[in-house]
């Protein structure tokens, strides 16, 4: 297909979500037809957040209400009992009924910032799998549909391929996954006349599995679409830092630290990143990414803000964003830096400065506070901390009632006693 007639695959293959696709011409046909066209992506419960690792699929799925289409977020609380083997190297560990609730009431909240749920047509809706995978019988499951699925060829797909060449383990459990995320894409067939299923291009596999059962067991004309798996320019996979999970959520990342994971992409991420993770027009994005020298850190203000935008509102965005001008332009400390609290006993008695960085989230372990320290990296109210084993006390509280530390240029945190 050269030039798309839907408005969805113009604009997803030129943002650059497009990897593969089923049927592409069929796909267009249907998204450029009469009525809106319904879609899904769905996501396990493994975690009280999702990560920026899952942004692609959530943007995809805003691009495709925004053309008037209607998506389904698909909650995985069924799934998440048996475990995704795909990108795995080993098996997930199980989760507690308990568990996944918790997880899925943190993931819920997510969509609300990215979608707009409904009753009508082009309206968001959001449903849970282990509303029908709970209640199925396992033979009657296996005789209407285990029959559909050829075992020689579920081991050439890349997940089961990739762990039995490493002699990894694979579970029967897990090794089921394909079969009941399968079995998901006729559900929301019948239930909301789901027609296409999209996610990223490590479930390829999966979701042939899907349109392969809906045909034979069904009669179902069904598609799939999956984005490419995103990595930074270093080769890092989207939503992994050296200090953990970039999460979503307020609750398990601040909006300003967001904000500043966005303001440090590497310079040749920029445009890609735009075209993404914001809803700037294609033609301010290019202006944007064409800045040279010094002018690039603009293109990636801009990022960060209309990034956290999105994900925590317009406001968590602009103080983020001020925030950031105060510590790095004006060297004060913003209001909204990431915050610890110790009481004032603990500070007259002192602490190793180490142990603050790592309490402050600015190093991942006491070693590695050590390092930084070591390498003149680690300062105390914008000065060198000279000695690993230097005491922070009281009397490093600063006019603004705080102490400030910093890690490196561009990671702060504040101490507060009280």
């Amino acid at each position: 297909m050269t030039t798309a007639k839907s408005e969805f695959l113009r604009q997803a293959e030129a943002r650059g979500f497009v990897h593969q696709c089923t049927d592409l011409d069929g796909l267009d046909d249907a998204l450029a037809g009469e009525g809106p066209v319904t879609a899904y992506i769905g996501f396990d419960c493994t975690a009280t957040s999702l990560h920026v690792g899952s942004l692609v699929p959530i943007m995809l799925l805003r691009l495709l209400q925004n053309t008037g289409h209607k998506p389904i977020v698909l909650m995985g609380a069924g799934t998440t009992k048996v475990g995704d083997p795909s990108g795995k190297e080993e098996n997930r560990k199980l989760l507690s009924d308990s568990e996944i609730a918790r997880n899925m009431a943190g993931i819920e909240k997510i969509f609300a910032n990215f979608l707009t749920f409904g009753d009508g047509a082009g309206d968001a809706v959001m449903v849970n799998n282990a509303d029908w995978l709970d209640g199925l019988g396992y033979i009657s499951f296996l005789r209407d549909y285990g029959r559909h699925f050829s075992v020689n060829r579920m081991l050439g797909f890349e997940s089961v391929k990739l762990r039995l060449d490493r002699d990894q383990p694979l579970s029967f459990l897990e090794f089921n996954y394909m079969v009941l995320q399968a079995y998901d894409f006729i559900e929301l067939a019948r239930r909301y006349g789901c027609r296409l299923q999209m996610g990223g291009s490590d479930q390829w596999g999966n979701i042939v599995n899907g349109i392969e059962l809906g045909r034979r067991a069904e009669n179902l004309t069904l598609f799939g679409l999956t984005s490419p798996l995103i990595t930074t320019a270093g080769g890092e996979k989207m939503g992994k830092t050296a200090r953990g999970s970039v999460w979503l959520t307020e609750e398990a990342l601040s909006p300003y630290e967001y904000w500043q994971y966005w303001r440090n992409t590497a310079d040749t991420d920029v445009g890609r990143f735009l075209r993404l993770f914001t809803e700037l027009p294609l033609d301010e994005i290019a202006l944007l990414e064409a800045l040279q020298g010094n002018e690039i850190n603009e293109a990636k203000k801009v990022l960060a803000h209309e990034a956290t935008a999105l994900a925590h509102g317009a406001e968590a965005a602009r103080e983020a964003g001020e925030t950031a001008r105060q510590t790095f332009e004006q060297g004060t400390a913003g209001e909204a830096l990431p915050t610890i609290e110790f009481r004032q006993s603990e500070l007259a008695a002192g602490v190793p400065a180490f142990e603050l960085l790592k309490l402050a989230g600015l190093a991942a372990s006491n070693s590695e506070a050590r390092r930084l320290i070591k390498g003149g990296g680690a300062r105390i109210n914008d000065a060198v901390i000279e000695e690993e084993t230097r005491l922070v006390t009281l009397d490093d509280i600063n006019e603004d009632g705080v102490i400030k530390l910093a890690a490196g240029k561009k990671r702060h945190a504040l101490i507060r006693a009280q």
